[in-house]
């Protein structure tokens, strides 16, 4: 009866499920081309960069080495998956993107200024420890409770037994709050009235935008963060925030302290924050901070060492650039009098004419790409147009702690035209378009069949266009699936992609949708039983708005139902009906003619919710009781449907 609804994190922006064992592949080498294009990328810039290199290393206290495993002795964490990332770059990784690689690869305990220390390559985020007056203020918590807990374990050993005296969320990602019950258990936070400070609106909108689109969001996560791929050359080598996600168990604690308003200071354990709210930028909820008398300012995510996402590829609200530029404008003033910048993603920066050149070219660069996109919005390009053409000034090109490693200006470009335009380009042909099947067939129709187009394709490959090459395959393995010869060809063209792509993010949808073609989508989605130590913070109405878009429209066309849903260790009830094929629900009393009651706990309905529970538990458990219909309420549950978390992509 009770239909599991799969949830998915965001991190940096975002969050994918982990596919288990990697996958095996059968990569091509670079081609001619591709080893051409690298040599240029050499060329127009110095990546030897010694000053990021330098900085990177700077304050290193120690380096882990091993694995951290879960309880069932799952590895969540290598720290020496990444060892062969040095030297010269491959001929399979572009040589900027190698740079951000080795750099990333920096792992361990740093000291960054006085009573200022972070962890760094323990998970995608860092961990940022500021020793108070009684112990240690948290910055930050990582993705999963097994990676934190290793890393609070790691500085303790160097550092000092000491207990939590504080944590501070900067976001609303869950790569900097999901292992925080590795930091401090719920039960000791509560019991040493531990402050848990976070900006307004986190704990809605860390819960709320992990179930909406819990489906769609988590599959196409697994391209963006290339979870699937070996670590090697030929694969994963870095995500452009970090090396790596840590798919572990998640959790959250619930604020005790909400910074509201646009300033707001505050003493955690005897240290002086000065808290800025800067919502709607990288997150919806989110801020920076300045230790006045630690002369230290953290920016968060606000500001890191790549061009970040207006758009994300996972699939999100895509953000504001405007509002982002203002906020790091905000941000000099905010910094005076700061000797150092440390941020949640990557290494700090070091003295008041580097820390205003490191935010004034990333205000700069969000300014340009806005700007620019918007004047070539008004001159009547398309977003695809746009992007095709926009380049930074030589300047802020030249500058490579902007440069796209994670978000790109090709993308980002498009995420303004979104923001503004939205998805329509206003050519009429493009109002009600063929679906892309449809449409396949008919180009390979028109194309004379199938054989001419591979070889099409193929010509275009030889040239080393592959972008065109990719364009015709996508074509001829939508009309026909089991071609292998295109489906092959695909993948070597997406291959070359990835390995031209100075994107993390873009060369692991590129390679991992080669592995794809060869070897279809993955057997199984991500596990939401991970998320039951986030999810119970979750309102029920979160849980109810997803289960509404997960009602089959057709299938429940002229059925008309009413439900309650009493949750007795809440005291809550909850109404809802089904008519039109739209469910709506409501917080109110019992409906005593509704055609079923279901009486049951918060812990048994997330059970339900992520799939640990299924009609037997349902009849049979303690902690339900059903009153009326039970033919009824099956018919109910049995019209929400499971989002399968492992759809094809690149096939169909």
């Amino acid at each position: 009866m009770a239909a599991a609804l799969t949830v998915v994190l965001s991190v940096g922006c975002s969050r994918s499920p982990s596919a288990g064992a990697h996958d095996s592949d059968t990569n091509s080498p670079a081609t001619p081309t591709v080893q051409q294009a690298h040599k240029a990328v050499e060329k127009a810039a110095d990546l030897s960069d010694p000053a990021s290199f330098a900085d990177a290393k700077r304050g290193l206290i120690a380096a882990p080495s091993g694995q951290v495993r879960d309880a069932q002795g799952r590895v969540i964490w290598d720290y020496d998956a990444f060892a062969f990332i040095k030297g010269e770059a491959p001929a399979t990784v572009n040589p900027s993107l190698w740079r951000q690689a080795r750099l990333n690869n920096q792992t361990g305990l740093f000291k960054v200024s006085d009573r200022i220390w972070q962890l760094r390559g323990f998970d995608l985020a860092n961990i940022t420890l500021i020793e108070g007056d009684t112990g240690w203020i948290v910055v930050d918590t990582l993705t999963s409770r097994e990676t934190a807990a290793a890393a609070m374990a790691f500085a303790r050993r160097h550092l000092g037994d000491k207990k939590v005296s504080g944590v501070v969320f900067t976001h609303s990602h869950a790569d900097h709050f999901g292992g925080v019950l590795g930091v401090i258990s719920a039960d000791d936070a509560k019991a040493r009235k531990v402050p848990v400070v976070a900006p307004a609106g986190l704990l809605e909108e860390a819960t709320s935008e992990n179930l909406m689109m819990g489906g769609a969001m988590p599959r196409r996560s697994m391209y963006m963060y290339g979870d699937r791929l070996p670590r090697s050359a030929a694969g994963l080598v870095d995500n452009g925030l970090g090396k790596a996600v840590a798919y572990g168990h998640v959790g959250l604690l619930a604020p005790t302290v909400v910074i509201d308003g646009a300033e707001k200071e505050l003493a955690i354990d005897g240290v002086r924050f000065v808290f800025h709210n800067v919502p709607g930028s990288e997150a919806p909820a989110e801020f920076v901070f300045m230790l006045p008398d630690l002369k230290a300012f953290g920016g968060a995510e606000l500001m890191s060492h790549t061009l970040h996402n207006l758009y994300t590829l996972r699939g999100a609200k895509v953000r504001d650039a405007l509002k982002w530029a203002g906020y790091l404008d905000d941000s000099l003033a905010w910094s005076a009098g700061a000797e150092v910048v440390f941020n949640q993603h990557h290494w700090p920066v070091w003295g008041a004419e580097r820390i205003r050149e490191f935010i004034s070219l990333q205000r700069d660069a969000y300014r340009y790409v806005h700007d620019q996109t918007v004047r070539q919005i008004n001159a009547g390009l398309s977003g695809a147009e746009i992007a095709d053409t926009l380049q930074m000034p030589k300047a802020l090109q030249d500058f490579l702690n902007v440069r796209g490693y994670y978000g790109t200006v090709r993308h980002n470009a498009r995420a303004v035209y979104q923001f503004y335009m939205g998805w329509f380009d206003a050519h009429p042909s493009n109002l009600n378009p063929l679906p892309p099947v449809e449409a396949a067939k008919r180009y390979v129709a028109l194309a004379g069949g199938s054989a001419r187009l591979v070889a099409a394709a193929q010509t275009a490959f030889d040239a080393g266009d592959f972008r065109w090459a990719a364009e015709l395959l996508k074509h001829a393995v939508y009309a026909n699936p089991q071609d292998q010869a295109a489906t092959e060809l695909m993948a070597r063209s997406f291959e070359q992609m990835g390995y031209l792509a100075e994107s993390a993010a873009w060369r692991n949808f590129y390679l991992t949708g080669a592995l794809e073609a060869r070897s279809g989508a993955p057997k199984e989605g991500f596990s939401p039983a991970l998320l039951l130590d986030m999810l119970q913070h979750t309102p029920i109405e979160r849980f109810l708005d997803r289960m509404a878009a997960s009602i089959d429209g057709p299938k429940a066309d002229g059925l008309r139902l009413v439900i309650n849903l009493n949750f007795s260790d809440l005291g809550e009830n909850h109404v809802l009906t089904l008519d039109n094929a739209v469910m709506h629900h409501r917080k109110a009393p019992h409906d005593p003619k509704a055609n079923a009651s279901l009486t049951l706990t918060k812990p048994f309905f997330l059970q339900m919710m992520t799939g640990a529970a299924g009609a037997k538990e349902l009849l049979l458990s303690d902690q339900t009781r059903i009153e009326g219909s039970v033919i009824d309420l099956g018919r109910f549950f049995a019209l929400i449907e499971k989002a399968p978390g492992n759809f094809p992509i690149v096939t169909r």
